[in-house]
């Protein structure tokens, strides 16, 4: 594997990395609960999971509230 022949300066070598940003997520809010999430992504409220508003998995049933 060859190996570089000079030495880059720091300024060079951060100039190059000055394209290397990282991107804020993309953040929705769910219209059924209200909660944010991420785009595409199934999220966790009160023990039931959702994506897209509909409940994929229910959560199981609290012994209080059958109480």
């Amino acid at each position: 594997m060859p190996n570089p022949k000079w030495r880059h300066s720091k300024r060079r070598k951060r100039a190059r990395r000055t394209h290397y940003k990282s991107e804020a997520p993309n953040v929705s809010t769910c219209k059924t609960t209200g909660e944010q999430h991420l785009f595409h992504h199934a999220y966790m409220v009160e023990g039931d999971l959702y994506y897209r508003g509909q409940v994929l998995v229910p959560g199981k049933q609290r012994a209080d509230a059958e109480a």
